[in-house]
């Protein structure tokens, strides 16, 4: 249970982003604030699904501009010219015919204009007059008392009293000022009225035309066939005239209305726009959706909300799955999929599923996470950049999986500085910090350059491991470059600090590869990321007798095994090592480029004696260090890796100077030395030597 309990954690944290950004979307979803967002992708699926052909026989005659110019007649006009229009529409034999105009008032022109328009309605018998009704809220101040009156509006009894059926012509405006809503009932306090499309779906169908039923909600979304005259309009005067046969309307559900901009009956919609469509051609769509059936259908908000949420954690695991880019990528896939998903259900099956909710929280878990791991990987570079390379810091950043402890291969180094403790005994303790805070710099460049990692600082010591926490091949070789570049970067600070305290100061490394634990490891309080176990211990030992051996660098023979034939050694021997029961055989790492110490020219003599045949031959010297020398007249037969034994004399050596080595190069009769061991008491001589007569620049016999 605890571990379950603890992946849900762990789940939980990796998720946040996403979790946050799914609770954000809910509250805009629930408060409305995307709603306006989600009407406006509405309105882009109908322009990507584009118009469609009507499908129900419906014509509108438009009361235009044109009308009012050709009937030479102000608006509103005559009830009885609305009478003589109807009579030459029935005479065609429509299925229904719908006014949408409101006949509330009595005319102007008396009683017997509204009789013959009643006496036309009649006549037709199909006819579906307008009503407009009104909530006008009060308040009687003096009691405090808050009123609703409603008001029908609905044609003068005179008039509908012939009606087939009378409904209500209002719509409803979205949160964005468009109309996308027909009602198909509306309550009129106790009273309920048709919507006017529906009243004509009902005397269409009783008509004979085949019609779908009409649905159970008390709204629909109307399935808009396109802009402006998607539908046949006939001016009103043609018709009135009789320009426009009677048959022309046979089978027909015929819609009178008003298509003046100056009667400012336009709304927007999907298709129209701000520029607005007539009322009485919103009508016509609401009616054919109604005849057709295939009101859009919205899917659920709760559903919408629902994979708004699945997104939101999807765009925040993406981020944790496949990194920023990439996770970017595949978020935009996954919009895309949604996306085309949305497009084909409206346009294959007249479903709008709200989109808009899903996309900002798909683009909010993404980014969210993006800004909560980069936040992260700050925070951790900051905390493990002394451990880590840059380069291998942005691999732990974003794996920090491999940071957890366990057993691996590893190389340890271990470096200490010989002298350090005179030099700091002379200096004040701000110097002294100075002085290390240079040295462990530029140190800890070198173990970064050659891929290793910072384990630790223990004073002047510094202690490296290499083949973690990414697999290394080249993990001990790049351990034993770093003890050689160790050595020549000292020789530069010893060269400053000799100078400016008189102390001599060099450089030990000890190197050991072979398993150990390796990992974030500590208290609860504080850990750090660290190595543990014999092979740590052994690499310490080995730094600590490179000067019993006069050795620089030494490595033990697991290192060794690594290394061999990529780099100078020199065996040494087997050693019990304080702390190891086992003697362990360990080697020497010579330097193969001897030039690189500070030098001084040298004339003396020189012998050499074979360590393997005992040969002894006469050779000439060019130049020495603290690290080799540079010889001339060498036999060809004394060739690189040959271990020699030397005694320089007489010339300016007022001491002979007896040391082992390796040969390191040829050139010719010129060959390079590299010393493995000098006699302790020809330590200081050749210290000194160089001290007094050191060379400009490279020896030019290499």
């Amino acid at each position: 249970m605890a571990r379950v309990l603890e992946s849900l954690v762990s789940l939980g944290r990796q998720l946040a982003g996403g979790m946050g950004a799914a609770v954000v979307t809910v509250a805009l979803v629930h408060t409305g604030v995307l709603e306006p967002l989600e009407t406006w992708a509405l309105d882009r699926l109908f322009e990507f699904r584009g118009a469609r052909q009507p499908s129900a026989p419906i014509v509108i005659v438009t009361i235009d501009e044109a009308s009012n110019t050709e009937l030479h007649t102000q608006w509103p006009f005559p009830r009885a010219m609305h009478g003589a229009l109807l009579d030459r529409i029935s005479a065609g034999g429509p299925l229904a015919i719908g006014v949408d105009l409101i006949f509330d008032r009595p005319s102007s022109r008396g009683l017997k204009d509204d009789r013959a328009l009643s006496a036309a309605v009649a006549r037709a018998g199909n006819v579906v007059l307008a009503a407009a009704p009104t909530v006008d809220p009060q308040t009687l101040q003096q009691q405090g008392i808050s009123l609703k009156r409603i008001d029908e509006n609905p044609p003068l009894p005179t008039i509908r009293q012939g009606a087939a059926d009378v409904g209500s012509v209002n719509v409803f405006y979205d949160a964005d000022g468009l109309i996308r809503r027909v009602p198909l009932r509306v309550g009129v306090g106790e009273r309920t009225l048709p919507g006017f499309d529906a009243a004509l779906h009902r005397i269409a169908a009783r008509a004979g035309l085949v019609v779908a039923p009409l649905p159970a909600a008390a709204e629909v979304l109307i399935n808009f066939r396109g802009g402006p005259r998607t539908f046949p309009w006939l001016p009103y005067y043609r018709v009135l005239r009789g320009e426009i046969r009677p048959e022309a309307f046979q089978g027909k559900i015929v819609l009178v209305g008003q298509a003046s901009k100056a009667l400012q009956d336009f709304h927007p919609t999907p298709f129209a726009g701000l520029d607005g469509m007539t009322g009485v051609e919103i009508h016509a769509n609401a009616l054919d959706t109604l005849v057709s059936g295939d009101a859009i259908r919205e899917i659920p908000r709760w559903v919408a909300t629902l994979v708004a949420v699945v997104t939101a954690l999807l765009g925040s695991a993406l981020v944790g799955r496949l990194r920023a880019l990439r996770a970017l990528g595949a978020a935009v896939l996954v919009w895309g999929i949604l996306t085309l998903g949305a497009i084909a259900g409206f346009a294959l099956g007249d479903v709008w599923m709200r989109g808009m909710a899903g996309t900002i929280a798909l683009v909010l878990g993404y980014g969210s996470t993006v800004v909560e791991h980069f936040v992260r990987e700050q925070r951790e570079k900051r905390r493990l950049s002394r451990f880590f390379s840059p380069h291998v810091l942005r691999t732990v950043v974003r794996a920090s999986d491999k940071l957890s402890s366990r057993r691996r291969l590893v190389t340890v180094l271990f470096s200490d500085l010989r002298g350090f403790t005179s030099i700091s005994e002379k200096l004040q303790p701000e110097q002294v910090a100075a002085m290390l805070r240079e040295y462990l710099t530029e140190m800890t460049e070198i173990v970064f350059d050659h891929d290793g990692t910072v384990d630790k600082y223990i004073g002047d010591c510094v202690m490296a491991l290499y083949n973690v926490p990414s697999e290394d091949p080249e993990h001990a070789i790049k351990a034993v470059r770093t003890g050689l570049a160790f050595q020549e970067r000292t020789l530069a600070a010893a060269a400053r600090w000799e100078a400016k305290f008189g102390v001599r100061i060099r450089n030990g490394v000890g190197i050991n590869t072979g398993e150990a634990i390796v990992g974030i490891l500590g208290s609860r309080q504080r850990f750090e990321y660290t190595a543990i176990g014999d092979t740590v211990n052994l690499a310490a030992r080995l730094e600590s007798i490179t000067k019993d051996y006069g050795a620089s660098i030494i490595v033990s023979e697991s290192t060794y095994e690594h290394v061999k034939g990529v780099v100078a050694t020199r065996e040494l021997g087997a050693v019990t090592v304080r702390g190891k029961s086992v003697p362990v055989k360990i080697y020497a790492v010579l330097a193969t480029d001897v030039r690189k110490y500070p030098r001084a020219v040298l004339d003396a003599a020189a012998a050499l004696t074979d360590a393997a045949t005992g040969l002894v031959c006469r050779v000439g010297t060019v130049d020495i260090s603290e690290g080799g020398l540079a010889l001339a007249d060498v036999p060809a037969d004394w060739t690189v890796g040959s271990t020699v034994r030397l005694r320089l004399e007489k010339g300016a050596l007022a001491i002979p100077i007896v040391a082992e080595g390796t040969i390191v190069w040829r050139r010719g009769a010129h060959a390079g030395v590299s010393f493995t061991a000098i006699e302790p008491e020809s330590v200081p001589v050749v210290a000194e030597y160089v001290a007094g007569r050191k060379g400009p620049g490279p020896s030019t016999t290499r």
